[in-house]
């Protein structure tokens, strides 16, 4: 994909900040540009967009989002709703058109509840953590490629945010991936002030006790500023999830070279949900995908394999739960 090529190229990386063992390497843009969408946060809160059920009855991997107002909204990758009949996350990032009603393609990560909790959900100051965002996109992309859809595979989301429930020994009732980040909301916090956005920044590599972890990109530094915090706590908790202490040494990543890798890697593309189209980036050592509308790269994310450590499917059937599973299609 020449778009995504082209950005990339034009990238400069900034001098790593870091925090505990969490670093994040800026990039940025010489030419800036001024967001034309308003970001999902931004729409609920101005009621012009709001996230449904599909059907009083309901669906786990589908969600209707209205977007009432004149501008578009950008719904972030791996951004979490929480309410209805249970919280989701996106399985990737969507432009939705203005005045327009259209299906999102979502995972749950809530597997113990199936009861309506408000008509409406609200979106959250987080996304899903990064190791689970990179399983997911690999899932995506394999669902794309065989002609599935942009399905994950809800058993392994399940178990993974199971995973990490007990990696932090966090209760949670309803298995819901939002507990462990209410119980570590402080520690999450420190990560975010001690990491903060610089002027003109339009994406980040970021790298966990030196190894890089992902990837981060958008179109317009005022999008990357008003995701920022969200995209941090999602990295944090995989750096806090290592239990290395606050005196880990953090070597120093090699952002540039994770960026060729993303260049040279298989780019396969798909008309997307809303509009523009979907891209999906995957070799060896990676997993991602992008959204380009109207020749630009609106969102790029991509992960490095290395960080993602998948949870065992024998735990698949433990995590599911009968009420959920039996509303998938």
């Amino acid at each position: 994909m020449e778009t995504l090529t082209e950005t990339i190229e034009k990238l400069s990386v900034g001098v790593a900040s870091e925090f505990r063992n969490l670093s994040v390497f800026p990039l940025s843009l010489e030419t800036q540009v001024s967001p034309d969408y308003l970001t999902l946060d931004e729409a609920i809160a101005a009621g012009s967009a709001r996230a449904n059920e599909v059907s009083e009855q309901g669906s786990v991997p589908d969600l209707s989002f209205v977007n009432d107002g004149s501008q578009p909204v950008l719904l972030l990758d791996g951004e979490e709703l929480v309410g209805a009949k249970q919280n989701r996350v996106l399985n990737l990032t969507i432009m939705a058109p203005p005045m327009t009603t259209i299906t999102i393609p979502v995972s749950c990560v809530e597997a113990g509840r199936w009861a309506r909790r408000s008509r409406e959900f609200r979106s959250t100051e987080r996304t899903m953590y990064s190791r689970g965002r990179a399983s997911k996109a690999e899932q995506v992309s394999m669902s794309l490629a065989s002609g599935g859809g942009r399905r994950s595979h809800q058993g392994r989301v399940w178990a993974d945010v199971d995973d990490k429930l007990a990696a932090f020994q966090a209760r949670s009732d309803t298995s819901s991936m939002s507990d462990v980040y209410e119980q570590e909301r402080g520690h999450l916090n420190d990560f975010v002030e001690g990491l903060s956005w610089t002027e003109g920044q339009c994406g980040a590599v970021f790298a966990i006790d030196g190894a890089i972890a992902g990837l981060e990109l958008f179109d317009c530094a005022e999008t990357m500023r008003k995701l920022y915090s969200k995209l941090v706590r999602s990295y944090a908790l995989d750096a806090m999830d290592h239990r290395q202490g606050p005196d880990t040494e953090v070597a120093g990543g090699n952002a540039g070279e994770f960026l060729e890798a993303v260049k040279r890697s298989q780019i396969r593309s798909y008309e997307a949900v809303g509009l523009g189209e979907d891209v999906r980036v995957s070799d060896s050592n990676l997993t991602g995908g992008a959204l380009i509308v109207d020749g630009r790269c609106v969102h790029l994310s991509a992960f490095s394999r290395r960080q993602r450590r998948d949870p065992s499917d024998h735990r698949e059937s433990r995590m599911s739960r009968a009420s959920a599973r039996g509303r998938q299609n």
